[in-house]
């Protein structure tokens, strides 16, 4: 009889944290980019109105930021530059390098027209950031669905999730930076936040159970690749009951009168639970489904960098949106938005 010993080699992660933070804040600004253009389209003093402070301040923020994320991700500028001197069109990432400055040029376009009070500006370039937006999305969430080799990742309920939970977390921040703008949170449509983030929650919940359906059917294999994971693994059950209970404990905020849900402590609670959600599904989604083998039993272990590839460049990014959010901040202070054209 023989022995033969096998040795699991040590692989590069193929997508680092900095897809995580790319994800989550292009994420959230494109969903806050369709939240915004909807609101323009308000009439003045309604509750849709009221929100554009807060989410063109997220929609501003975010737009700065993501390509940050994803320039860091991609190791040094020369890579993304390649992207527009080697056309690829069958490529996502090289489509999204086209999609992505268009996005980013009309979020501060819709921002800077808000902020000047051209309501009719806005809304014409709303029409046109909406369309970008959708284009954001669709290609975020193809360029991770048509890796055929992960099965938890070819579903066509990954994009659907990426854009819900991005929805979720742009919903959350608006909730979190409404105190720090002019008015703080009695300036905010408290109730209209509420209703919307019970909508993204109730949609949620029918994405899962429509992806539970079509698993059981046997029409989506995403399903029983994810049911094997949490028979098999214990992180992966405690990373299942971690998620239930955020969407209860995010329910139970939700069932707050608008009243109380504006106070300073159940408004934090549920802006950073909201966020905290949108965040650990995409790294549960790039880190966690990338320590699941291919071939062979046991799951692969991933060691956080310290550096500017791990808990340094997550610090990082957390430090450049606060200094955003600060400075819009204190711009919209400074200088409050226009009312010219906004009675329209």
């Amino acid at each position: 009889m023989q022995i033969s010993e096998l040795l699991t080699p040590v692989y590069d992660a193929a997508w680092l944290p900095w897809a995580v933070q790319y994800f989550f804040l292009i994420g959230i600004s494109a969903t806050t980019a369709l939240t915004a253009a909807f609101a323009a389209f308000g009439s003045q003093g309604s509750p849709a109105r009221r929100l554009l402070p807060a989410a063109a301040t997220v929609l501003l923020v975010t737009a700065i930021a993501a390509p940050v994320s994803l320039l860091a991700d991609l190791h040094q500028p020369g890579r993304f530059w390649h992207f527009y001197t080697q056309a690829t069109p069958w490529s996502w990432m090289w489509l999204g390098a086209l999609l992505l400055p268009v996005f980013v040029g009309l979020a501060v376009l819709f921002c800077a027209a808000w902020w000047w009070g051209r309501i009719g500006w806005a809304r014409l370039v709303g029409v046109a950031l909406a369309l970008s937006a959708i284009s954001i999305l669709v290609y975020t969430g193809a360029e991770v669905m048509v890796l055929r080799s992960r099965p938890l990742w070819h579903t066509v309920f990954l994009p659907v999730n990426f854009a819900l939970t991005a929805w979720l977390g742009a919903l959350g921040a608006m909730f979190l930076v409404g105190r720090w703008l002019p008015g703080g949170m009695k300036a905010l449509p408290v109730g209209m936040l509420r209703q919307l983030s019970l909508a993204a929650v109730v949609l949620m919940a029918l994405g899962a159970g429509a992806w539970g359906l079509l698993g059981t059917l046997g029409i989506d294999p995403s399903f029983d690749a994810a049911l094997r994971l949490f028979a098999d693994f214990p992180i992966w059950r405690i990373s299942l009951a971690g998620a239930v209970i955020t969407a209860f404990c995010m329910i139970a905020l939700l069932q707050r009168p608008a009243r109380a849900l504006a106070a300073p402590l159940p408004s934090a609670a549920l802006a950073l639970t909201m966020l905290a959600a949108a965040w650990i599904f995409r790294w549960v989604v790039f880190m966690s489904v990338q320590g699941v083998p291919k071939y062979g039993a046991g799951l692969y272990l991933y060691d956080m960098p310290w550096g500017s590839d791990g808990l340094l460049g997550m610090t990082g990014v957390l430090g450049l949106c606060v200094a955003l959010v600060t400075a819009t901040a204190w711009a919209l202070e400074r200088f409050p938005a226009r009312a010219r054209g906004m009675a329209a």
